[in-house]
């Protein structure tokens, strides 16, 4: 396990933080850095400013259009977006287009790849039922053949984006024989498709990105399969593993502590006593410390061999990604101190006249804090985390 870092990756973090930083829009960064929420426009206007640089689908190799990076150089562009202020990058992106690159018929490829990396063509995940999250296994939305055509009834819950989509990559059943695992099928799903409906749920912080979709006799064609029938957990799991850097969140943590470091400035400059600030300091170098660890956790996992049993797992970098995400947005709570706890959800979403009372800012961070509270449970409970972290402990100590 090789943790260095060559002065060419040293050179491309330099360089890729320099540019991302002069491409972001002024308008989307003073939302972002305001804690509001982008707009669909913001994300689509952001997809095509880095497509001019072939930027815009950061995992997928240069054979597909994308720029063939290393893991850990997007690892280096997911942090130089996050500092400079870009809107989150859309991670549906890099979950359907390697899938499409690795299992999908030359027909889809040609279809579908083109418009994925500039949301021409939106795309959401159907893997959550309302009794299928941790055991997604257990999933229920049943398509049944008939003809050419596969006619699907069922549930989908927390699907992010559903009511912006053109798409959805979709798992359902097919065959109740079996381990359940044998009889799911990866499905490619029109969202226009008569029969779908789209229900809004709006998250404790007054946002709307999640949906429950449901599929009443909705046909959707056989060609539309992914692999084959009733091989879609085989997909399953390849989407999961393929971007093990995705759901560590070090980006998104280090621009919560970036935020954190400029509230505590601006609370020195407005006299805040000097035994409170004292204290927001010091938790502040803690994070410092607790993030560094976890960026060389991310760099071992990097730089492993798959076989490697002493390499750290993905559960590790979910598990202490989340508690950093928890412990940040907490901190931006405590800062903001009473004025943290007014929140006007229509400032946030960039639908009030007014700035509130505070500034956009001390009025996002209750919704921050709000916001991560559902870390814990998004990519996986932390509970599901933890026993899978027993389990390849338990596994690794056996083979070494």
């Amino acid at each position: 396990m090789d943790l260095s870092v060559s002065p060419e990756d040293l050179a491309f973090r330099e360089m890729i933080g320099h540019e991302i930083a002069a491409l972001v829009p002024a308008d989307i960064k003073a939302r972002v850095d305001n804690l509001q929420h982008p707009e669909r426009e913001d994300f689509i206007r952001w997809q095509a400013i880095l497509d001019q640089r072939g930027w815009a689908a950061p995992a997928w190799p240069a054979e597909y259009g994308g720029p063939g990076w290393s893991p850990l150089q997007r690892v280096y562009f997911e942090e130089a977006c996050f500092l400079a202020g870009a809107p989150r990058q859309i991670p549906q992106i890099n979950m359907i287009g390697p899938v499409l690159q690795k299992f999908g018929t030359e027909e889809q490829k040609k279809r579908y790849l083109p418009k994925i990396p500039t949301l021409q063509e939106w795309w959401c995940q159907g893997y959550s039922e309302p009794s299928s999250g941790s055991d997604l296994a257990s999933l229920r939305t049943k398509a049944v053949r008939k003809g050419d055509q596969y006619i699907i009834n069922g549930q989908k819950i927390w699907t992010s984006w559903a009511h912006w989509s053109d798409y959805m990559f979709c798992l359902v059943r097919t065959s109740d024989e079996g381990r359940p695992q044998e009889g799911i099928t990866f499905l490619l799903i029109d969202m226009k498709t008569p029969g779908i409906t789209i229900r809004p749920i709006q998250s404790l912080d007054g946002a709307h990105d999640v949906n429950e979709v449901f599929f009443e006799n909705a046909e959707v064609p056989c060609e539309n399969v992914v692999l084959a029938e009733n091989k879609g957990w085989t997909v399953a799991k390849f989407l999961l593993q393929a971007e093990r850097t995705e759901i560590a969140g070090l980006g998104q943590s280090k621009r919560l502590l970036q935020f954190a470091e400029r509230t505590a400035d601006r609370l020195e400059e407005s006299g805040i006593p000097v035994q409170r600030l004292q204290a927001f300091r010091t938790r502040l170098d803690s994070l410092r410390i607790d993030l560094k660890v976890h960026e060389w956790t991310l760099m071992r996992v990097i730089a492993a061999d798959d076989n490697d049993p002493r390499a750290p797992s993905a559960s590790v970098l979910k598990l202490c990604g989340t508690d950093l995400l928890e412990q940040l947005s907490t901190l931006l709570m405590d800062m903001g101190g009473p004025s943290g706890l007014v929140y006007d959800a229509a400032a946030r979403a960039g639908r009030s006249e007014q700035e509130p009372p505070y500034g956009y800012a001390a009025n996002g961070a209750a919704a921050t804090y709000l916001e991560f509270r559902k870390s814990g449970i998004v990519g996986g409970s932390t509970e599901i985390q933890k026993n899978l972290i027993y389990r390849e402990t338990v596994n690794r100590l056996g083979a070494l």
